[in-house]
């Protein structure tokens, strides 16, 4: 994989630790500040993704009320369990 080079300001604190860290386990700084943001994007994109999805779906401006959620959700695990709601607000 390439790479390309990236500058971060970081707490001295923070700065620190990572020395620390660096040191101990005998990887530079850079791999593991690496490896961490890109454990940070793989644990968070799908969550933004999701939200920029939603986003882009209610501003369609179609919902399903309240109400019918709450309806289906206390349907759960009855014999008279009901199907998802479809949209009922525009």
């Amino acid at each position: 994989m390439s790479s390309t080079p990236f500058s971060i300001r970081l707490p001295n604190e923070l700065r620190e630790s990572l020395a620390t860290i660096s040191r101990i386990s005998h990887r530079s700084q850079s791999e593991i500040a690496s490896k961490a943001i890109a454990e940070y994007v793989a644990k968070n994109e799908w969550k933004l993704k999701a939200i920029q999805e939603a986003k882009q779906e209610a501003d369609k401006g179609v919902f399903i009320s309240q109400e019918a959620t709450v309806s289906w959700l206390d349907s759960w695990g009855t014999d008279d369990e009901l199907e998802a709601p479809s949209s009922d607000i525009t």
